[in-house]
């Protein structure tokens, strides 16, 4: 495969229950700026559901690719080299990394939308993150990419560690 292959692209979109509340915003400005008139009504309805859409569309439009020799979660961009073990999180490990286990120096890529995550180790010397945490639909499928996507050389070194 060649090195700049996509392997591996989730999307984590936000649920269709932010996209009613983001609405409802607007049905909200509408109804402040009604006393004004229907003008500042319609203005008030369009330009606060806008701006609460446009808040719901960026938090989820965030992306995990694996793509030639990185993973790219969000806007960090991480050599494969980089990473270790990957460890699929079932809900109750997701919630239990996300709370009281946490790391704050770790890199986490949370949506408490998401039910699991993937947590994966980084082993490079000069790098203080221990671990990557990332909210994914499909941890495991995530884990068999970043698998796959390594070098032998790099599965070798990994399994003498």
């Amino acid at each position: 495969m060649e090195p700049s292959a996509l392997r591996y692209e989730e999307r984590l979109t936000a649920p269709k229950t932010w996209w009613a509340i983001a609405a409802l915003f607007g049905v909200c400005g509408g109804l402040i700026l009604l006393p004004l008139g229907p003008i500042p009504m319609l203005a008030g309805l369009v330009g606060v559901g806008a701006i609460a859409m446009g808040c719901v569309s960026s938090y989820g439009s965030v992306r995990i690719r694996v793509v030639g020799d990185a993973l790219v979660a969000g806007d960090a961009k991480i050599p494969l080299a980089a990473l270790g073990e990957c460890e699929p999180l079932d809900p109750e490990e997701t919630r239990a990394w996300r709370l009281h286990k946490a790391d704050p120096r770790a890199f986490m890529l949370l949506r408490s939308y998401v039910p699991t995550a993937l947590r994966v180790i980084i082993t490079d010397p000069g790098d203080p993150t221990p671990y990557a945490y990332l909210s994914t639909r499909d941890p495991m499928a995530l884990a068999a990419a970043l698998e796959a996507a390594r070098t032998p050389e790099e599965r070798g070194t990994r399994a003498e560690a």
